[in-house]
């Protein structure tokens, strides 16, 4: 499975019309293999010295390691917000075949599957 280097990120969007925005984009350019936009959440975070609260839209993105600096960018042109939540986790263990799908579904940074 390690061969796989698979990873879930979390991003959260301001909307639903955002969040298939973003993930349709995310897939069509192959820098994640699927992306699952979640229920809507209600968010409490600290911003510039207050305290907002926001509903938002989550995105869980498979991809891969190598493609995640590509993803990365491509999450910041792609967001509305000043600083998007982008937090990748590795993918300890998974159904091998799903994780062979995500590698192959997902370009590197060379352009080729992983």
């Amino acid at each position: 499975m390690s061969e796989n280097k698979c990873l879930l990120v979390l991003c959260n969007t301001p909307d639903r019309a955002t969040a298939s925005r973003i993930a349709r984009q995310l897939v069509e350019e192959r820098l994640a293999a699927c992306v699952n936009i979640l229920p809507a959440v209600q968010s409490v975070y600290r911003w510039q010295g207050r305290i907002e609260e926001a509903t938002e839209v989550p995105l869980l993105v498979k991809t891969t390691k190598r493609a995640y600096a590509g993803l990365e960018r491509r999450l910041v042109e792609l967001h509305p917000y000043e600083v998007p939540e982008i937090v990748a986790c590795d993918i300890a263990s998974g159904l091998p075949a799903y994780l062979t799908w995500v590698a192959g579904e997902v370009l590197s940074s060379t352009g080729r599957g992983t």
